[in-house]
């Protein structure tokens, strides 16, 4: 959105407002874990509701031949429209705090952005792995066509590395070559920081030598429960329509009413490149 005629509605100055969008975009940054292996895709606009999405249901190859002369097409199984979705939280800031940070020169406490920023964060996370059932998206954890893998009991040394190994060879048989991001809850992220029995390595170190796209923690993961996936654009990406924007929307009783949003959906092409570690209780 235009920002030019919303410093004086707000009174923030330029250099205020230009802080603020940096304190927005850098709290969702600390917090966002899905951007840390899934591709980008766009932004496409403000005004873009809807984008298209291929999915592939069937491992495919390439074609040989001597000359040539057939043609070999990658067709997607089906094609969906997928509604995008605004995520957006509220914040105040007041008038009594703007006018005394300008009657003495200091800086005005942006931390209330900061909150709101962050709780968009974890929306998107939860989008991105869970879905919504309201807009009909899939998540990573729950859509259909995945593979899955029902891990063994964590607590005994070496079960949560050669249960990776078995998730990826599922992938690997699928034609998903890697490379591979691992996301865990974060009962079962703390599991994986024990010395991995025999050697004097905690066995996480031996699983990033397996998943070297990354290896993370959510709390958008359920508990007891993790998925492995082939982090390639051509099997899943995050479709932006506007990216972590602040806009102040109203003044009233003297404070300053602010929101921070951004319009995104998770297109998963290929759901064979995900593969989830499901907790054998459940």
């Amino acid at each position: 959105m235009d920002k030019s005629t919303q410093f004086q509605e707000s009174s923030l100055t330029r250099a205020e407002w230009e802080e603020l969008d940096q304190t927005v975009f850098e709290s969702a940054k600390k917090q966002l874990i899905g951007r840390r292996f899934i591709d980008i895709y766009g932004p496409l606009g403000e005004g873009v509701q809807s984008v298209t999405n291929d999915i592939y249901e069937t491992t495919e190859r390439g074609a040989i031949s001597f000359h040539g002369e057939d043609s070999e097409l990658s067709i997607p199984s089906r094609r969906i429209n997928l509604t995008i979705p605004l995520l957006y939280k509220d914040f105040i800031l007041y008038w009594r705090d703007i006018q005394q940070s300008k009657t003495f020169g200091s800086p005005i406490d942006f931390s209330a952005s900061a909150n709101a920023s962050q709780q968009c964060a974890l929306l998107e996370d939860d989008l991105i792995f869970n879905g919504s059932k309201e807009f009909h998206i899939p998540g990573i954890m729950n859509v259909k066509g995945k593979l899955s893998h029902i891990r063994s009991d964590w607590m005994e040394s070496g079960n949560a590395f050669g249960d990776l190994v078995e998730a990826r060879n599922k992938l690997l048989r699928m034609g998903h070559t890697g490379p591979y991001a691992l996301i865990l809850s974060p009962e079962l992220y703390a599991l994986v920081h024990r010395v991995h029995q025999g050697t004097h390595v905690l066995e996480i170190e031996h699983i990033r030598e397996l998943m070297t796209a990354g290896v993370f923690q959510s709390p958008m993961v359920k508990s007891g429960t993790g998925v492995v996936v082939d982090a390639g654009k051509q099997n899943l990406d995050l479709a932006i329509t506007s990216d972590f924007d602040t806009v102040f929307l109203d003044q009233d009783n003297l404070n300053y009413y602010f929101r921070v949003y951004e319009g995104i959906v998770p297109r998963i092409k290929r759901p064979t490149a995900i593969c989830t570690l499901e907790d054998i209780s459940e």
